[in-house]
């Protein structure tokens, strides 16, 4: 029996158990937190005091950094917050732990795994899935549901006769998991429209809850999360989502299966939330209890202290110009890597302990190295090796989170050091053996003129694996002072594949027609398999600018969308933002930081911009984009015969 989804209800959890259907089983699971108090005598009125109202139990328990005698309080969790204020010095334990991941940690289950599977098993469980499209009258301010197409339904006209239909036919086919565009819209309005027109909402096989939105602060930008109707007994995944773009439905569903969290949930948090709630896990299936607060946060210091323990990755600028010849190596998750064999975790630093950090990251770095081989040959497997790289990238900063659970600053900082001395060790390496360095950059090197077996002895002498690929041509971008953009580049691969790496077509505000362009010229280069050829595209590739630049103006100004994330909802200066936000304001958007807007540039002088159905463009303003990145490919025509030597 699977269990398909889990949830959080009233004194206990609800399982939703996948056998030939569907079914719902309540389990009694009591809310209970553990406490430490370094002087208990100190507080024996507040333990009274619970114990008066609730069940007190004396207990010993397990912390990564070793035993604790204290109590058991069952309580809810909200009373572990009184508690905090009235004796702050009181250590607590296990108190915002999600009950349906403590129901299943706790017992060694998870979501989606057979009966007898090992959670780190890459097959998934057949499922029935149903993906489908929902249109509506207003991509950018919805009232009104006007179609809903699929392989196996597809419905237009009126809207209640459309959501009638849509609901009859989901009840029938009975899905487990249900892909839908911008499903945290129109689950929700469909809900509303239900309820209005006194249809059974059929798009839960229980009853739903929703998740409220939420902007929040990430490596120094504003976030947004939207709201979300979760089904119950069912998977609902939003097809626009950063999850399902990056890992698709197969990631999804074995992240689910690590973290102990529903596929609702893991379809809709970040890589840095999926990776918490994984060590929390973990955690709480070996008996070690989880810290309500972490009580070892960074304290201030002195610039000097910072200069000589805080210095993060090295970097190597390259020279810009075109290079011919050229490996990059790249070791495979550095970090997390470093972390396993160097066993850093908070409690280990320094007494050589088994670390909790490096032992639940060890079977997540092994499934990445597999996955990352094994997708070359199985395409199934890239979404799976996609969510475990997001992961891991993510598990290093979340080490100097100053609210993780089982973050370290010393550990933080540890890990950084270490990366530096493994890449000046690789370098040292490539220059012995008379290999040319041309560029570094945190977890990966760049040599010309490699004899074949650097790799091999990079990884024996540092004892961390790492992918080679091989360029029949790289070129480096220069940045605005002349020096080179250690993150902008692009090359041939001897498979013949181009690596993009910081141009305009990878970047996510690029408009439509601009990255076509761009792709189309650099499909061009792909022709030319050393610089000598390399250098005689320049006429090709002038042709395809100039067919864009006159092709821009009878273009169809819905290519012209550029996409923006917002950090507030009020500016003061004029800017295209401003612009774009009180266009949105006056359209009936609601706002918050952290959200994507997109705008066409009607006028830049005048910072006139339109956020739907736009009519016309600013020709010049495009035209002046489309020449940046013709710039940046042309950078390696012109330079293909004076490459640094």
């Amino acid at each position: 029996m699977l269990i398909l989804d889990v949830y959080s209800a009233r004194k206990g959890v609800n399982l939703w158990l996948k056998g030939k259907k569907a079914r719902k089983r309540y389990i009694r699971h009591d809310d209970s937190f553990l406490i430490h108090f370094p002087d208990k005598h100190k507080h024996s009125e507040l333990i009274e005091g619970l114990e008066t109202r609730y069940r007190v139990e004396e207990t010993t328990f397990r912390t990564i950094f070793g035993e604790k005698e204290g109590y058991r309080v069952f309580a809810p969790k909200k009373v572990a917050r009184i508690i905090e204020t009235q004796a702050p010095e009181a250590e607590i334990y296990n108190a915002d732990i999600r009950r349906e991941m403590e129901y299943l940690a706790t017992r060694g289950l998870s979501c989606l795994t057979e009966p007898f599977q090992d959670r780190f098993d890459l097959s998934i469980p057949e499922l029935k899935i149903f993906e489908c499209r929902v249109g509506f009258d207003d991509s950018l301010n919805p009232s009104r549901i006007t179609s809903i197409e699929s392989r196996q339904f597809s419905v237009e006209g009126r809207e209640k006769v459309i959501i009638e239909e849509f609901m009859s036919f989901t009840d029938s086919f009975d899905p487990d998991v249900i892909l839908m565009e911008n499903a945290d819209i129109a689950a929700r309005m469909m809900f509303e429209k239900c309820r209005e027109y006194g249809i059974d909402f059929t798009l839960s096989r229980g009853k739903f809850r929703f998740l409220k939105e939420n902007s929040y602060y990430s490596y120094g930008a504003v976030k947004h999360r939207k709201s979300a109707l979760i089904p119950e007994g069912r998977i609902l995944v939003d097809t626009t989502s950063f999850a399902f773009r990056e890992y698709g439905l197969k990631g999804i569903l074995f992240t689910s299966r690590l973290t102990g969290l529903s596929a609702n949930l893991t379809s809709r948090f970040t890589p840095g939330t999926l990776i918490s709630s994984y060590e929390v896990y973990e955690a709480l299936k070996r008996g070690i209890a989880v810290p309500f607060r972490k009580r070892d946060a960074e304290k201030p210091r002195k610039i000097e202290e910072l200069r000589k323990n805080d210095k993060g990755g090295l970097i190597l600028q390259p020279e810009p110009g075109v290079y011919e010849n050229v490996s990059q190596i790249d070791f495979t998750s550095m970090y997390p890597a470093i972390i396993v064999k160097y066993n850093l975790s908070p409690e280990s630093i320094g007494n050589g302990r088994k670390g909790f950090l490096s032992t639940i990251l060890k079977p997540l770095l092994e499934l990445r190295i597999q996955t990352k081989r094994m997708k070359k040959l199985n395409p199934d497997v890239a979404g799976i090796d996609a969510a475990l790289k997001w992961m891991l990238v993510t598990c290093f900063g979340y080490t100097g989170f100053r609210n993780a659970k089982f973050g370290s600053i010393t550990v933080h900082e540890r890990i950084t050091a270490i990366g530096r001395e493994i890449l000046l060790e690789s370098m040292r390496l490539a220059e012995e053996s008379g290999t040319e360095v041309i560029h570094a950059m945190v977890d990966s090197i760049f040599v010309r003129n490699s004899n074949g077996s650097l790799k091999e002895r990079i990884e024996k002498e540092t004892g961390l694996l790492a992918e080679e690929d091989r360029y029949h041509w790289i070129a480096f971008l220069p940045k605005k002072d002349g020096f080179g953009a250690p993150a902008r580049y692009y090359g041939l691969l001897e498979n013949g594949e181009m690596k993009l790496r910081g141009v305009m077509a990878r970047r996510r505000d690029t408009p439509e027609f601009i990255r076509k362009a761009q792709l189309e010229m650099f499909d061009l280069l792909r022709k030319a398999s050393t610089i000598e050829e390399l250098a005689k595209l320049e006429n090709n590739l002038n042709a395809i600018y100039r067919r864009y630049f006159l092709a821009m103006k009878y273009a169809d100004p819905e290519e012209f969308f550029i996409r923006k994330r917002i950090s507030r909802t009020s500016y003061s200066k004029n800017s295209l933002e401003a612009s774009a936000v009180k266009e949105m304001k006056r359209a009936g958007v609601k706002l918050s930081p952290g959200m994507e807007i997109e705008y066409v540039v009607v006028d830049f002088s005048k910072k006139i911009v339109s956020v739907r159905n736009p009519e016309s463009i600013d020709v010049e303003y495009y035209r002046k984009l489309l020449e940046k990145a013709y710039r940046e490919v042309e950078f390696a025509v012109r330079n293909a015969l004076s490459s640094p030597s």
